[in-house]
């Protein structure tokens, strides 16, 4: 590790500062750079095609600017957009096989599925992030997850995550964002993960709203009748095991505000999105009776939803609507205002600078809004944008885990076989797939990942892959030596994109 001990303090003085890059005058479309000549210095147009691989991919592959260039930048941008046109087989054939969930209820049999689904999901995450085709679809469904972030080790969540990666998020990332929400909204994952599944409204008398809804949290008892049909809703608990149940009093039936709360601070509007308490609440009873039935698949159960009358973000919902009550929920706040532009923000945060330009921000969240929330028009405004291109934009952002491990191995090439050992590799840099438990999920700005202690275990990862020692893992046999391998992926270049 000594000798490594210059390259560790470059990193630190390097990589500690904050990331403000001066966004200059740029093309406004994605040029088509021309070949670079032999022994000349790199061109702004090469820099810019390396540029636009690094950031919309998971790392420049050998090979990759060659190909890119002959095709044509403009064009690779357009099928990156559009990966319905990417023939992908090759990279789905690298994917490990999932376990069915096992029949019956053995606690232990379930904690070993649950650890190996989880497993298996991440090493799938993983391969297809290195050898995908559809990189830019990738980059999105990591973004995403992120975004609509649940933790695989609440309860039945991880058995619900197979579905939830491939059937929610990945079909939606080009999609409108009101289908993309309305899927996330259903999805037995986010269900469980939030409580929703729970949530409950008991009338005080029949007919009236539910008791004492303007305390946050509140728990209700049902009434003798109510309490029979509540008796008949299936309970998705039946298999949890019993180490990972809560509290039965924090089972207990009757409003739940986390989905409410998170699908407004996190999910649409942001936190200063100018919503109310009191919003929460109503949003709260919208989705009450949107749950999970015996076979893990959305239901809605019209004697657990509230009906009564509710008002959220100034529009009026009349009582009685049953699950349109949630949809017309979904619909008010996907074309918010405070959605187009909260939204924007995030992808231009992910795609171009920590802080984004605000300007770029506002065109983003108008294309978003005249769109009716397109995504895939929204990313294109972003990705073709002067202040992507901008030089300055260039090496950015700093990579997360996840994004640095991917990288190394394209960068070198590598062949693997087995992804386990990233997937051990991810826990120790502070980035275990599908395990941040609170509902933010991961940063992808640079104040969460420079520190020493941080960069110290990327600097061993990139040891340990460039000297060989991972299982499952093969270096090219014209790889540059052990050092030169470890020394690039440990620079502070290489730390950014």
């Amino acid at each position: 590790m000594n000798r490594f001990a210059g390259v560790l303090v470059a990193l630190v003085l390097t990589l500690f500062p904050a990331v403000e890059p001066r966004l200059g005058a740029a093309e406004s479309r994605i040029p088509n750079p021309p070949p670079p000549r032999s022994g000349q210095a790199e061109s702004r147009p090469e820099a810019t095609l390396s540029h636009v691989l690094d950031r919309l991919t998971f790392g420049v592959r050998p090979g990759d600017l060659d190909r890119v260039r002959a095709m044509g930048l403009p064009a690779w941008v357009d099928q990156q957009l559009h990966p319905s046109r990417i023939d992908d087989a090759a990279a789905d054939a690298r994917l490990p096989r999932l376990e069915n969930p096992p029949d019956g209820s053995d606690q232990k049999e379930m904690r070993r599925f649950a650890r190996q689904q989880v497993q298996a999901l991440a090493s799938e995450k993983l391969l297809r992030a290195m050898y995908s085709e559809r990189q830019l679809q990738e980059v999105l469904v990591d973004f995403w997850f992120n975004h609509f972030n649940v933790y695989a080790a609440k309860g039945r969540t991880a058995e619900y995550l197979p579905e939830y990666e491939r059937d929610v998020i990945r079909p939606h990332v080009f999609d409108r964002f009101r289908d993309l929400l309305e899927a996330d909204a259903k999805s037995p994952a986010m269900l469980f993960y939030l409580d929703n599944w729970l949530s409950a409204a008991v009338d005080r008398d029949p007919g009236s709203g539910i008791r004492d809804s303007g305390v946050r949290g509140s728990m209700v008892r049902p009434g003798s009748s109510l309490r029979r049909r509540l008796k008949r809703i299936p309970n998705p608990d039946s298999r949890i095991p019993a180490a990972a149940r809560a509290p039965a009093k924090k089972r207990a039936r009757g409003l739940n505000e986390n989905y409410g709360r998170e699908l407004l601070e996190l999910h649409t509007l942001g936190v200063d999105g100018g919503y109310t308490q009191q919003d929460v609440v109503d949003v709260a009873r919208a989705f009450t009776g949107w749950t999970i039935d015996r076979s893990g698949r959305f239901r809605f159960v019209p004697a657990l939803h509230d009906s009564g009358e509710k008002i959220v973000l100034g529009h009026r919902i009349k009582a009685g609507g049953g699950i349109d009550d949630g949809e017309k929920v979904l619909d008010i706040v996907a074309s918010h205002p405070a959605t187009a532009h909260h939204i924007a923000f995030e992808l231009a945060q992910r795609l171009v600078a920590d802080e984004p330009p605000p300007a770029l921000v506002d065109r983003a969240a108008a294309r978003f809004r005249d769109t009716h929330g397109d995504l895939r028009e929204v990313v294109k405004t972003i990705v073709t944008s002067p202040e992507f291109l901008a030089p300055d934009a260039h090496g950015a952002k700093f990579k997360t885990p996840f994004e640095l491990v991917v990288s190394a191995v394209r960068t070198t090439g590598a062949e693997v076989s087995d992804a386990r050992a990233f997937v051990q590799a991810l826990q120790q840099l502070g980035e275990p797939l599908y395990m941040c438990q609170p509902p933010t999920g991961y940063k992808d700005t640079a104040d969460a990942w420079v520190s020493a202690g941080g960069l110290v275990t990327r600097m061993n990862f990139a040891t340990r892959l460039a000297s060989g020692n991972m299982p499952g893992v093969t270096l090219p046999a014209d790889a540059p030596p052990a050092r030169e391998i470890a020394l690039k992926i440990g620079s502070p270049e290489f730390q950014r994109f």
